[in-house]
């Protein structure tokens, strides 16, 4: 009652009609609208803004400059509040999925949150590291015991530089953060916090397993943790897998039940220090500037890592061809829509098809198309032949992935090798400690297996 007194005092509702009795009569819109204000300070509005909004509105004339720009200013607010939700939602759709039983060791977000942030109080005996929360959920639930660690990084996209360990995960979390994954300040926290809990586990020569498989995402996470564990004076156990019995198009761990990853216990083996060597090398020369160290490292073959080769090789396919301009993934893209895949998901489908050992997730799919479908020169555009929208998470997830979708006049006489897909969008892409742009233009030659160096620099 206090509330709908004060705000007729502030002038947000009328006096209300009263009855013989003399109470107040409040109708169905006063009703209404008390929702509507309420809503509107749950999302940051108050009341003087909410006031001088309803004045403006009453009123036939348009609003003033001053508040058109604060209104603008709340909108900008909105949308960023809108996409921490729906990031929240991503978050706790993963966690809610945990089968820890206790959260005293558990590392997985929900314990760490239950925890309010503290470090487990006890310590497990044996740690998992594996590549995400579908096969560390899975892992929680075999008999094996323990705790899970996801090593959540694409590092296949954004800065991978030769600089030290905090300087690194810094870049990393403002690449993430650009790309909607969340804060600056949260995903560094995150990172740093999965560092510890590895080095802490390896220098107290705690049983750690690595559980990763034969694709690009898998493969240079593995050497991202080798190299730290070879930091750390400590040789971890392995299961690195690229073929599972009775499973022909083998896709990864997170496909696995529980009782099935139980059956790979057994295989696993103890990295050796020629093992941590190989990783370490390969590590250094996917961050160095000049990518020939990497394509150097791709064309070793090796019986410690066997998947590596294989999968930095996928990596070189990721510089811009030297026909069309085209990575891998976005001539792949390109390929799938011209194939008649006429929506970001089904193209994603078909282009997951076109991998040896698909290792993208969809929606770092759905960044590429994006990026292929900006400005005049774009190669992709909507069927409406308007350029597409940001990606998730930046961006509505179920927007973009129903967006009908076709290429342009210089989609395809790019994908007809007719035309350079640098020249029409330019070029500004890290790949490892690489940054490729117009003036720093590497390619990769697949049919000649070989890098194509910018003008002015000579071959090696």
């Amino acid at each position: 009652m206090e509330t709908l007194r004060y705000y007729e005092r502030r002038g947000l509702l009328p006096a209300p009609q009263r009855a013989p009795s003399g109470h107040r009569v409040y109708d169905e819109e006063t009703v209404r609208f008390l929702r509507a204000i309420k809503e509107a300070q749950a999302v940051g509005f108050t009341l003087t803004e909410i006031a001088e909004y309803l004045r403006a509105a009453r009123r036939a004339t348009s609003p003033s400059e001053a508040l058109r720009v604060r209104m603008a200013a709340k909108i900008d607010e909105i949308d960023m509040r809108i996409g921490a939700l729906r990031r929240m939602r991503e978050e706790l759709a993963r966690v809610v999925g945990c089968a820890c039983l206790s959260l005293d060791h558990c590392t997985c977000g929900a314990a760490y949150l239950a925890r309010r942030g503290n470090e487990p109080q006890t310590r497990p005996s044996l740690l998992h590291v594996t590549n995400g929360e579908s096969a560390g959920n899975t892992l929680r639930q075999t008999g094996i015991g323990g705790a899970v660690l996801p090593w959540q990084d694409t590092l296949h996209e954004g800065p991978v530089p030769a600089v030290p360990r905090p300087q690194l995960l810094k870049a990393r979390a403002a690449f993430l953060a650009a790309c909607g994954w969340g804060s600056r300040r949260a995903i560094f926290g995150s990172l740093e916090r999965r560092d510890r809990q590895l080095v802490d586990a390896l220098r107290d020569r705690l049983q750690v397993v690595l559980w990763f498989e034969h694709d690009l995402y898998d493969q240079l996470q593995l050497l991202d943790v080798l190299a730290l564990a070879q930091d750390a004076g400590a040789t971890p156990e392995l299961i690195v897998v690229g073929t599972f019995p009775g499973k022909a198009s083998f896709a990864g761990l997170g496909e696995l039940t529980a009782s099935e990853l139980e059956t790979l216990w057994p295989a696993r083996r103890q990295a050796t220090p020629a093992t941590l060597e190989v990783a370490a090398a390969a590590w250094a020369a996917l961050r160095v500037r000049e990518p020939t160290a990497l394509a150097e490292a791709a064309s070793r073959e090796s019986d410690e890592l066997p998947f590596l080769a294989p999968a930095l090789r996928r990596l070189l396919e990721e510089f811009p061809a030297p026909a069309n301009g085209l990575s891998g993934t976005e001539r792949r893209a390109l390929q799938a829509i011209a194939s008649g895949a006429d929506t970001p998901a089904a193209a994603f489908v078909v282009a997951q098809r076109l991998e040896d050992a698909p290792f993208l997730g969809d929606t770092w799919f759905y960044r590429t198309l994006s990026q292929l479908g900006q400005g005049e020169g774009r190669l992709i555009e909507s069927a409406d032949a308007l350029p597409l929208p940001p990606p998730p998470p930046l961006g509505d997830a179920h927007l973009f992935v129903h967006l009908r979708l076709r290429l342009t006049a210089a989609g395809e006489r790019t994908l007809a090798g007719e035309a350079d897909r640098v020249d029409l969008l330019g070029a500004d892409r890290w790949i490892g400690g690489a940054r490729i742009t117009r003036e720093n233009l590497w390619r990769w030659d697949p049919a000649r297996a070989q890098l194509v160096p910018p003008s002015g620099v000579s071959s090696r």
